[in-house]
């Protein structure tokens, strides 16, 4: 199998008067794995259809390698597609599934005829090397011993592992995989998240996988691209993603709990203020005007001294507990705090101060673009005398 890269330029399509994509430039490259994330609507789902030949553009173009695919019919672009559905005929066992698309493209019409066909020169040794690569295939997957039963006989999981396999069957030149695991139960749909990376790894292949589930792209992917409007906002890897949000949108998108957000201003020299007392922060270059401070949840910790607040809800999953917090300054404004559950929890209905790590925290101006700040640890002890006691954090 060879791994092809796939160059998306320009690409751009209106449903009546929606655009749903608009000017699209992206770059898989060869054995990437790619994920296209974001919300319903965003347009990740056409952009893959697109790219499979389901769509045609109304501007722009696909290359796979060298070879611009824009008008090309779908069955001649050499990509394989698995769907959420995972579309297996049902009276067909799994191995007559997964040499379907064998079957399809080395046989003639004439040869796939159950009488006629047995007459047809060559057929028996395209139906070896054919049941060959089935078999080849099945044992890749973990799936050789289920190749005679029916899809109605098989889990959610062995159903997923069969698509898959009637894809890597084709050795295509990448593989489109539109939401393969949203129909599997939490337990079943992590399992299938190892499965697939490990594959992709004994492959090599080219995965453009689509999906609205944060985890799934931020666990699998090499890059993510992180579409909404029919727009890409940002691609990256997870780590640029996470740790250097190009804007307010993707660091609300990126992340669970999601960002916490609390309204500022920035002054002429640069300076952060909230309730117009003075942070320790300055953001050189940042225009003067109002803008939103981004802390992920565990930036956050509780300390003697600092933002005073409400202790609103507590809830535990596993190993990390999330409290919610409502600042005493304003109690429109609600806070997340993520503690290891090894930790002493606050009671529900106490107030409590909590700190922060500056040197992580998020600005983004009044355009919601991510811009530099940096600590400026020196304002906290020029101005403890002159802020209030909640603010010296």
């Amino acid at each position: 199998m060879t791994a092809q890269s796939l160059h998306i330029t320009g690409v751009g399509k209106r449903f009546g008067p929606v655009d749903v994509l608009t000017n699209i430039d992206l770059q898989v490259r060869a054995g990437e794995f790619l994920s296209l994330v974001g919300m319903s609507g965003c347009g990740k789902s056409t952009l893959l259809r697109i790219i499979a030949g389901l769509e045609s553009p109304d501007r722009g173009s696909i290359t796979i390698g060298e070879r611009d695919v824009t008008q090309v019919d779908p069955a001649e672009r050499n990509l394989a597609m698995v769907f959420q559905s995972y579309a297996l005929y049902p009276h067909m066992t799994v191995r007559q599934n997964i040499a379907t698309p064998l079957r399809m493209r080395q046989l003639s019409a004439w040869a796939r005829l159950p009488w006629l066909g047995a007459l047809q020169p060559g057929r028996k040794a395209i139906l070896r090397d054919i049941d060959a690569r089935v078999q080849q295939a099945a044992e890749l997957l973990e799936i050789g011993q289920l190749l005679e039963r029916k899809p109605a006989q098989l889990s959610g999981g062995q159903r997923q592992r069969v698509a898959l396999a009637r894809a890597l069957v084709r050795a295509p030149a990448a593989f489109l995989m539109d939401e393969p695991l949203s129909n599997l139960d939490a337990r079943l749909r992590a399992h299938m998240r190892g499965e697939l990376t490990a594959l992709h790894k004994r492959l090599g292949a080219t995965f453009i996988y689509v999906t609205h589930d944060q985890v799934e792209a931020m666990t699998m992917s090499d890059r993510v691209a992180l579409m909404e409007g029919g727009r890409i906002l940002q691609l990256g890897t997870p780590t640029q993603l996470y740790d250097t949000p190009a804007s307010l949108a993707v660091a609300r998108f990126i992340g669970t709990p999601t960002i916490n957000t609390l309204p500022v201003q920035v002054d002429a020299q640069g300076h952060v203020h909230a309730w117009q007392q003075p942070l320790p922060l300055h953001a050189p270059g940042v225009a003067a005007g109002p803008a939103t401070l981004g802390i992920r949840p565990e930036d956050l910790h509780l300390a003697s001294e600092g933002l005073a607040a409400r202790v609103v809800r507590l809830e535990t999953h596993g190993a990390d507990r999330f409290v919610t917090l409502a600042l005493l300054h304003d109690a429109a404004l609600q806070l997340t705090l993520r503690q290891r559950t090894g930790e002493a929890a606050p009671a529900a209905g106490s107030t409590v101060h909590i700190a922060c790590n500056w040197a992580r925290v998020h600005l983004f101006d009044a355009e919601a673009a991510r811009r530099t700040c940096v600590p400026a640890l020196h304002l906290a002890t020029a101005t403890d005398a002159q802020r209030p006691r909640e603010m010296a954090a």
